[in-house]
Formats: C-alpha cells, sequence, structure tokens
C-alpha cells in the first residue's frame, strides 16, 4: 500500500525533471529528506513527506508569488490523507471516516481522478460513495471536496477545503 502524502502531476516524458523539482521545492520548504517516486500511472509522482501535506500546499503558494521560475515541471499538488484498496468497499470504509468532518451546514462535492483503473467509471464510484454522505451537494460553491485518487489497486483519499491544491492552472486558488 502507498504512504505518500501528496500526488504531483506533470507533462509525461517528464518525470525526472518533476523529481528535481519537487525535491527542491520540498527542501526550500524544510523538508531535508523527502520520498519523491514515479507512481504506476504516467505523469503522476507520488511524495512522502515529513511536512503536513496541507502546509506544502499553501506554502507553495507563497513560494511561488516570490520565485516564479521555481515552477516549470510539477503541474498540481494534491494531499493524500487515507490509503486504501481500490475497491468500493475499502473505499466506503474511508469515506465513512472521512465524512465526520463535514460540518452539518457545509456543502460539498466528490471528484474521482482514475488512473490504471477500470473496474468502474467515475460516475459509479461516485454514486456508490457519494450516497454516505448525508450533506448538501453544490458541484460548484461547495465548502468541501471529497477526493478520491485512483491508482490501479489503490485509493488515496482526503477531505480537502477551497485551496488545499496547488494548481499552476491556477497558482493562487
Amino acid at each position: 500500500m502507498y504512504d505518500y502524502n501528496l500526488l504531483v502531476s506533470h507533462e509525461r516524458g517528464r518525470s525526472s525533471r518533476a523529481k528535481r523539482e519537487a525535491l527542491t521545492l520540498l527542501r526550500e520548504l524544510g523538508d531535508p529528506l523527502p520520498r519523491v517516486e514515479r507512481t504506476l500511472a504516467r505523469g503522476i509522482l507520488g511524495i512522502k513527506t515529513s511536512l503536513s501535506p496541507f502546509d506544502v500546499v499553501h506554502r507553495l503558494r507563497y513560494v511561488y508569488r516570490e520565485r516564479p521560475e521555481l515552477f516549470a515541471y510539477c503541474l498540481k499538488w494534491v494531499p493524500v490523507e487515507r490509503w486504501t484498496f481500490s475497491d468500493i468497499e475499502s473505499m466506503r470504509m474511508v469515506v465513512e471516516q472521512l465524512r465526520e468532518r463535514i460540518g452539518e451546514g457545509e456543502r460539498w462535492r466528490m471528484t474521482v481522478e482514475k488512473r490504471r483503473y477500470t473496474l468502474l467509471h467515475s460516475s459509479e464510484v461516485i454514486r456508490k460513495l457519494a450516497s454516505l454522505v448525508d450533506r448538501k451537494v453544490d458541484l460548484e460553491n461547495y465548502d468541501r471536496e471529497l477526493r478520491v485518487d485512483i491508482l490501479g489497486r489503490y485509493a488515496g483519499l482526503s477531505l480537502l477545503r477551497r485551496g488545499d491544491v496547488f494548481s499552476l492552472a491556477a497558482p493562487y486558488g
């Protein structure tokens, strides 16, 4: 099972450069020994950092403002809170734990990103998991995002707030 606490997307064919960039940025943020690895999905790096992955994402925004030249290959940084197997029952167990953190009046949405996974269509995964969360769904004006990143046999799940993902496409949130 993976122990990455960040998934970083990059352009295909640029994994070596993206890996060097990620290592540089994480060291800049204060992690002396981050682990950065290619995953089975082309274009995705798995990172294990000793820092809070949420702090990393938020601090990357500040670094980007001050030194945008450090960013060329790592396109999107996504925190991962929990890893499990990618079968529905395993993912349901994690969703049941994460859903407790969605407040009574909060609106939420689910995002599913699948790579090297053909068991279910994304819409089926959403249908089977979203039924566990008894809160108002709002795809545009949400407070929380339940993110499911499936990489083959494993799924990384996180409960995110707006701004918890750093993307070069929208670097300021």
